[in-house]
């Protein structure tokens, strides 16, 4: 559920007391954590955790005008979610925070980088402060900086690939006149 709060403490009083609570302890983890650099507020409807453009001027790729985003912490209609953004783009960091979370007993509920939780009870806090602790802002933008480069190059790689059989079939056709 998409909040319009302007500030972090209006959605949290938006919240039922439970998941007010819930949210409360994720975010407190995340504050505890969050290596100097990344700065806190709504971001997308929810809790943004991101890199400001002032160390990051380009900010995010999909949408400039708005920083780069580290962690998104948000309530939805049937549980509370944790956007990883900071593993999307990176498998190792990914397959390692899913074995620490696993390894402390608890059921991970996962998708590409979103982890879904209904009560303070089924999170890993300890496994969250890792995470966001693993990762200063320099490396962060480091790792974002290869993603963006790889992905440019895969998108060129097929503009190519795609361009070749184009031209073959323009030469063939200039050759049978």
């Amino acid at each position: 559920m998409k909040s319009s709060a302007k500030t972090v403490q209006d959605y949290l009083q938006e919240l039922p007391a439970d998941r007010r609570a819930a949210m409360s302890a994720v975010r407190g983890v995340i504050l505890a954590h969050l290596p100097k650099g990344y700065e806190e507020g709504m971001s997308y409807g929810m809790i943004g955790y991101f890199v400001p453009h002032r160390l990051y001027p380009k900010g995010y790729s999909c949408n400039p005008k708005l920083p780069l985003p580290f962690l998104n912490l948000g309530a939805q209609k049937n549980h509370l979610a944790l956007h990883l953004m900071c593993c999307y783009s990176d498998p190792k960091l990914k397959a390692w925070f899913e074995q620490e979370w696993k390894d402390t007993g608890k059921k991970l509920d996962m998708g590409g980088g979103c982890v879904r939780f209904k009560t303070l009870e089924d999170v890993a806090l300890e496994v969250i402060g890792k995470l966001v602790a693993s990762l200063p802002v320099e490396e962060y933008i480091r790792r974002i900086e290869k993603a963006f480069a790889e992905i440019a190059e895969t998108r060129a790689a097929k503009k190519t690939a795609k361009a070749k059989p184009a031209k073959a079939k323009a030469a063939r056709k200039k050759a049978a006149k």
